[in-house]
């Protein structure tokens, strides 16, 4: 289960970045850099040394241009030896993506809708339809489209959107995540950790409750527990 756990590393600078891998080493082995850290000086030795050691990582840039830009842009993260990256869920851009990743092992994610969204944030965007529905025609055209996964909330269900979606091997990646008891102020759907899991999520993806807290691995160690408790009631 430890291996379905992705920290977000989402602080400012490659030298904390590197100080939080390090204090979380033994009990988290995939990282996800994002924003936070695309741009900041040395990133690109951050990544090469994640790989060469043997780490996973989630390159979230959530990729959105034109199908030429993506297959390219899909092409060098291949290149990179990145694990998870992704995609904004609109067909041509991930077939682009797809495309783009060639024969390599990396698995293209699609965006469903951000956690930060919800049905009233999705018709001042100008969006016909409601978010259930909309989550739910994007995981079906991604799937058609060859996609490995998605990111969506766990309150999406995963389990039911693939069974919609007749992709039984489609992964799901949840964000949001918040143990019970956190707070989520800019998290509109946001999930524990065992409900996630039981919402049938592959990957639960985790920043703030682990990277804010005074012992992230202890952080990390307590997520982990949840996520094998859900498991045992599952199965």
């Amino acid at each position: 289960m430890a291996d379905r756990l992705i920290v977000a590393i989402d602080v400012p600078r490659i030298d904390l970045a590197r100080e939080m891998i390090a204090r979380l080493d033994g009990q988290v082995n995939f990282f996800k850099i994002g924003l936070h850290l695309a741009f900041a000086e040395g990133i690109d030795a951050l990544l090469c040394d994640l790989v060469r050691a043997g780490r996973r990582v989630f390159l979230d840039c959530k990729m959105y241009d034109i199908d030429k830009t993506v297959e390219q842009g899909i092409a060098r993260v291949a290149d990179r030896g990145v694990s998870i990256v992704t995609v904004h869920g609109e067909r041509r851009m991930i077939e682009a993506a797809v495309h783009g990743k060639g024969r390599s092992d990396l698995m293209i994610f699609a965006i469903s809708v951000l956690t930060s969204i919800d049905d009233t944030a999705l018709r001042e965007m100008g969006y016909a339809l409601p978010l259930h529905d909309l989550v739910a025609l994007r995981v079906k055209q991604s799937a058609e489209a060859g996609c490995d996964g998605m990111i969506c909330s766990a309150q999406d269900n995963p389990n039911a959107l693939r069974a919609a979606a007749h992709a039984p091997h489609l992964l799901f990646g949840t964000p949001g995540i918040r143990p019970a008891g956190t707070s989520s102020p800019d998290q509109r759907r946001p999930a524990t950790p065992a409900a996630a899991i039981a919402a049938g999520a592959d990957y639960l993806v985790v920043g703030r409750p682990i990277v804010d807290a005074k012992d992230p691995a202890q952080a990390a160690a307590d997520i982990i527990k949840e996520m094998e408790a859900a498991k045992t009631v599952l199965f």
